[in-house]
Parts: C-alpha cells; structure tokens; sequence
C-alpha cells in the first residue's frame, strides 16, 4: 500500500479543523490536526509533513511568525487558509514563506487544487532563486522553452522582449504559485528595484496581448489583485474558436 501524504491542518475552530480533516482523508492524504502555533512547531519539527495547512489566527501566536520560523530551516509547502482578506495580510504572509493563500469561506474543490498545486512544486525540485537554463514548461497551448529562451503559444514563438521573457520564465518556475509584485520586480530588476508596480503592470499587459486569445479574460497569467500574479499550472478548458 502506497503511504499517504501526511497534511498538519493548523487550525483552532474545531469546526473547520474538523471538516479539512473529512476532505483530506476521503481524498487519501493523512491529515494531523493542530490547535495552535507552539503544538504545530513542535508537529512540523517530528512529523515533517509533506504539506501544513495554517489559519493565521491562532491563539497563542500570528501564523506568519510560524511561517518566518519555518522558513529558516525547511521549504516545505505553506498554504494559508485565513479569514483575513485584507491585501496587506496576504502580502505579508506570501512574502514570509507561504507558497498560497486561500480565504475563508473556500470550496472543497478549490482546496484540493491548491494542495495538488502545492505537492506538485515540491516534487518538480525547482529552485526558489533562479530561472532555469534548459529544459522546457509547457501547460495547455503554452510553452516555455528555457534553453531557446523562447515562449510559443501553439508551437509559434511569440517574440516577448527581454525583461518580457525573464517574468513568465519566473512565473512558469513556480507554476500554480502566486508571487507577489515586490518578489517579480526584485527577482527581475534587482534588490534596489523600485517598489512602483506599474512597470511591471505595464510589461504584464503586454505579455498578456502576445499570449492570451482575450487578455481581458486570461487562460494562463492571473492576477491576484493587490497581491501579485501567477501562471495557470493546468491546461485551461478551450471554449473553442
């Protein structure tokens, strides 16, 4: 029998906990629940679970410091599950570690999504610091070609500037993640960029022109608004011509 992978659901409503923990286990993972921050530090140090699920309001402490604290030792994947729908707070938590961020209510399917989505980047090895020089990204009619340095919707390379090809480069490096605006403008112009978004608003809706049949309704780069952008991670259902 294949093992399960092991989920730690960090969360105090019994309610919630409760019901995270049903999904999980109708759907073959291993769910482990944790009611506050000092049981999930010590559950994340002697389980090492394969994915931890956290709400940001636990009682004994924030759950971006248990991210921050995680971080300075293992990348396991983060998703936060949090009520709180301020920008601020997904920004803050994205930029100390979390690798997604779904508000409260969620649907199950949406759930499941984000934790295969999560899995999947751990398993795929990427590196968290740097575009890859070779081989090849492809979801639906979308490829990145990393050793040509090129990007081609159905076979047919789209001709993206440089700084162009650097940003869906990155984005495909973590697919089905969402990076938020000051990560993309350090990542591309360097630690000194400037905190302005609207460079990089500007060469997105470029990109978006080149790539998507209707930018106004993208198939494969998305806005998480105040936040950042990520690159569809699964082929998108083609409504045809």
């Amino acid at each position: 029998m294949a093992l399960k992978q092991k989920i730690l659901i960090v969360e105090d409503e019994a309610r919630i906990a409760n019901f995270m923990s049903a999904v999980l286990s109708a759907h073959d993972y291993e769910p482990v629940l944790a009611s506050n921050g000092r049981e999930a530090r010590s559950l994340i140090n002697s389980l090492c679970p394969d994915l931890v699920i956290l709400d940001l309001g636990l009682p004994d402490m924030d759950g971006v410091d248990l991210i921050r604290s995680t971080r300075e030792w293992t990348q396991l994947p983060i998703l936060v599950v949090s009520a709180r729908m301020n920008e601020r707070d997904k920004v803050t938590a994205l930029d100390a570690g979390a690798d997604d961020y779904i508000t409260k209510p969620f649907g199950t399917s949406e759930l499941l999504a984000r934790i295969r989505t999560a899995l999947r980047h751990v398993r795929s090895g990427a590196a968290e610091s740097s575009i890859p020089s070779g081989g090849v990204f492809r979801v639906g009619r979308l490829t990145i070609d990393y050793d040509k340095h090129w990007v081609l919707i159905d076979g047919k390379n789209v001709h993206l500037t440089q700084n162009e090809y650097k940003i869906v480069s990155l984005l495909g490096l973590h697919a089905g993640k969402v990076l938020t605006y000051d990560y993309i403008l350090r990542a591309i112009w360097g630690p000194a960029a400037s905190g302005d978004n609207q460079v990089l608003r500007v060469h997105m809706a470029h990109i978006r022109r080149k790539i998507e049949r209707n930018p106004a309704q993208p198939q494969y780069l998305f806005t998480e608004v105040g936040v950042g952008y990520r690159i569809a991670d699964e082929a998108p259902e083609e409504s045809g011509n």
